[in-house]
């Protein structure tokens, strides 16, 4: 009988990511068979699991959902904040965001049971892209979307180079391979302009497509395999907020 990680199993559990896991245990929440678990921990599966007192099952299958996310929902997993992602979709078994997506923003975001596709998503090592649709306040300038596409300053860092391309005088399409917290937003207001609105549209080889603001559907059989086919060589874990 094998022993693997605690993070690990709590993670294969669907309870949250390995990251989370690692929060918890820290916090002291987590108990193995009664005893308070530490960071490094190992167990077997004949081991019981405790979160805050409530034992954690093994779940049934994984769950991967594409959600189409209104503007002001929260993507926390904490069902005591006011309007979160957990609450508005009401979903039947546990399951939690892959990522974030800020509460003015809207449109695509994962929701998933599956503790390890979440950090294999959130690893930047493939340069991962995703495309946004942004409306700002002005009159959008060539010199805007050169700056844009070359970058600049955000967080004591320089943007990444991205593909931006206009749509209208005041709408323009940007694909970024990088995760800076509330990075889009920064960008424009580095170069003086203020996001209107942000719409998420594609996250690797997943698009929204026609699906309803506030709904959310199963991946299909052929999206899974293809992204799945993508996450082979991840690496290293950056988890952000645009």
């Amino acid at each position: 009988m094998g022993e693997k990680r605690l993070n690990k199993a709590i993670s294969e559990t669907g309870y949250c990511s390995r990251r989370g896991a690692d929060k918890l245990i820290e916090q002291g929440s987590v108990k193995i068979n009664g005893v308070v678990a530490h960071l490094g921990d190992k167990v077997v599966e004949t081991d019981e699991i405790s979160v805050d007192g409530q034992a954690i099952t093994k779940k049934k299958g994984n769950i991967y959902l594409i959600f189409n996310k209104p503007r002001g929902i929260t993507c926390t997993t904490d069902t005591n904040i006011r309007g979160n992602i957990i609450t508005y979709i009401d979903y039947p078994e546990r399951i939690f965001p892959i990522g974030r997506l800020d509460k003015p923003s809207e449109g695509l975001i994962f929701m998933t049971n599956d503790g390890d596709i979440v950090n294999k998503i959130l690893r930047s090592g493939n340069q991962h892209q995703k495309e946004y649709i942004v409306k700002v306040d002005k009159k959008i300038t060539l010199e805007f979307i050169r700056k844009m596409s070359n970058g600049v300053p955000v967080l004591d860092t320089v943007s990444r180079r991205c593909e931006v391309t206009k749509i209208n005088d005041i709408t323009f399409k940007i694909i970024l391979t990088q995760g800076l917290n509330r990075q889009i937003r920064r960008m424009c207001n580095y170069l003086g302009y203020n996001v209107i609105r942000l719409k998420r549209v594609r996250i690797m080889n997943v698009s929204l497509g026609k699906l309803e603001i506030g709904k959310y559907r199963n991946f299909t059989k052929q999206e899974f395999e293809e992204l799945s086919r993508l996450l082979e060589t991840s690496s290293k874990t950056e988890e952000a907020s645009i």
